[in-house]
C-alpha cells in the first residue's frame, strides 16, 4: 500500500454510502461504486483512477463488476482483514520475519 491515492480509494469505498451519495439509478451498496464516480470524487483523471483500481484488484482488496458499459468497485473487507492480520504478525516484536532467506532479529 505504497500509494496514498489507493489508501484513499479504500477509505472512500469503506463508507461508500456517505462519500458517494449521488442520485444514481442503482444503489451504491447494492451495485458498488462506479469507477467514473471514484475518479470524480478523488479529483483524478479516469485513466489514473483505472490504474489505481487495477492495482487494488490485483492485490485482491477490491472486486470489480461490469454492468453494461459501466464498471463498479467494492472493497473486499475479508481480504483486507487477512492482509492486516498478516502484516501485524510480520511487524510484531515477538515474531521473526523472513525475507528472501534472511532472518531478522535473533538469527
Amino acid at each position: 500500500m505504497s500509494s496514498e491515492v489507493r489508501m484513499s480509494i479504500l477509505r472512500y469505498l469503506d463508507r461508500a454510502k456517505i462519500h458517494f451519495n449521488y442520485p444514481w439509478r442503482t444503489e451504491p451498496v447494492a451495485f458498488a461504486v462506479n469507477m467514473t464516480l471514484i475518479a470524480k470524487v478523488m479529483h483524478i483523471a479516469p485513466p489514473t483512477a483505472s490504474r489505481h483500481l487495477h492495482i487494488l484488484r490485483e492485490a485482491g482488496f477490491i472486486t470489480i463488476r461490469k454492468s453494461q458499459k459501466w464498471s463498479y468497485c467494492m472493497r473486499d473487507d475479508v481480504v483486507i482483514h487477512e492482509y492486516l492480520v498478516w502484516l501485524q504478525g510480520r511487524l510484531s516484536a515477538s515474531g521473526e520475519w523472513q525475507t528472501a532467506g534472511h532472518k531478522t532479529h535473533g538469527s
